[in-house]
């Protein structure tokens, strides 16, 4: 049988890549530095006010539910970018998708971020 062209040949190889990918988005989205910098200054503030292990565990799922939604966009926009340099509605269409998704993400991380931080200040 026949081994994928771009199939993993081992699990490290596989994390190796996964970390390649993390820091290609790091190095050129400047959204992602943005997100990593707020995500930073979340966890400050939750170890100046002692948050609960409750409460640090939904603010890692909050935090690593807004980078997972920016990685999977910059792949989307990636992607699409290689299918096609000229315009496109379908591909802007998309984009806009993509990037909608990113900032719902946003918006619900700003709502546990006040739920979570406003009663304790």
């Amino acid at each position: 049988m026949e081994k994928r062209k771009w199939k993993n040949k081992n699990l490290g190889e596989a994390f190796i890549h996964s970390l390649q990918g993390i820091k290609y988005a790091f190095c050129n989205e400047r959204n992602l530095i943005i997100q990593v910098l707020l995500a930073i200054f979340a966890i400050l503030i939750g170890i100046f006010l002692k948050l609960t292990i409750t409460e640090w565990i939904l603010l890692s799922l909050t935090i690593g539910m807004v980078l997972f939604a920016e990685l999977v966009n910059t792949a989307i926009e990636l992607v699409l970018d290689l299918y096609s340099q000229k315009y496109d509605e379908t591909i802007k269409r998309a984009k806009d998708i993509s990037s909608g998704a990113v900032l719902v993400t946003s918006l619900v991380s700003v709502i546990v971020g006040c739920l979570l931080f406003l009663p304790k200040i």
